[in-house]
């Protein structure tokens, strides 16, 4: 069973929401193609039959998905490391990750979140302009 902070509201991209929709529609009609063979198990992605996708076609998946993206093979849990990393980069406030990632402590934030280079590009320019800015 999910835990409170597994169960929350997100804000959803557009894109993705659009995705999911038509997702939701390709599904409906695997579901009635499938007909009496369904497995209604309330899954958002099933295979043809209704039934929870298999794990090990899962992976098999996620690490094709690497490679046709041409970058470097990962677990998939370490995608929210990523995710958690894009926040930073962008600039969404810590609590705000937290909220999105689900973490109850602060401590998770070192955990999941990695120093891009852009985030110490920015830092560097952002030096460069308090020693050296030109405004005289």
């Amino acid at each position: 069973m999910k835990s409170r902070a597994g169960r929350r509201a997100i804000g959803i991209p557009t894109p993705l929401l659009e995705a999911l929709k038509q997702h939701k529609a390709t599904q409906e009609k695997e579901r009635e193609t499938a007909a009496q063979l369904w497995e209604e198990g309330g899954w958002v992605f099933t295979q043809p039959n209704g039934r929870p996708i298999d794990p090990r076609a899962d992976h098999d998946a996620w690490k094709a998905l690497l490679k046709e993206a041409h970058v470097r093979d990962a677990r998939l849990h370490d995608a929210r490391h990523t995710a958690a990393t894009m926040l930073l980069v962008l600039g969404v406030p810590t609590r705000a990750v937290m909220e999105v990632m689900g973490w109850s402590q602060m401590a998770m934030t070192t955990r999941y979140q990695h120093l891009a280079p852009e985030i110490t590009a920015g830092i560097a320019e952002q030096v460069a302009g308090l020693l050296w800015n030109r405004t005289n």
